[in-house]
This record gives C-alpha cells, sequence and structure tokens, in this order.
C-alpha cells in the first residue's frame, strides 16, 4: 500500500527551520561555533530544500 506524505507540511517545516537558522547566526554576533554549525544547518536545510521543496513547485502545492 502507497503512503502518503504532507510535501505542504514538510516544505513548511522546512522554511521554519531555514529562517530559525538564519536569526541564529544573526544573533551568534562573533562566536565562531554557533556561526560555523549554522551555516552547517543551513547546508543541510539546503538539501531538505532540494529534496521537497522543488517536488513542491512541481505538484503545485
Amino acid at each position: 500500500m502507497a503512503q502518503q506524505y504532507d510535501i505542504r507540511a514538510m516544505a513548511d517545516l522546512i522554511e521554519s527551520l531555514r529562517k530559525d537558522a538564519e536569526r541564529l547566526k544573526k544573533i551568534a554576533g562573533d562566536i565562531p561555533s554557533v556561526q560555523k554549525n549554522a551555516d552547517r544547518i543551513l547546508a543541510n536545510v539546503k538539501m531538505l530544500e532540494i529534496n521537497i521543496n522543488d517536488v513542491t513547485e512541481i505538484l503545485g502545492k
């Protein structure tokens, strides 16, 4: 049996993750470890965007 996924909900959460990581990076100031880890988070979010958000555009959701 095929599973159904809420792609729109996933895309919304990914967008929220990006905003939160960008906000974290902005308030981190000159703390290198936070800056670097926020960059890593953003790189992972980018991969999620490629996987999920592109599908939402194709599906028109």
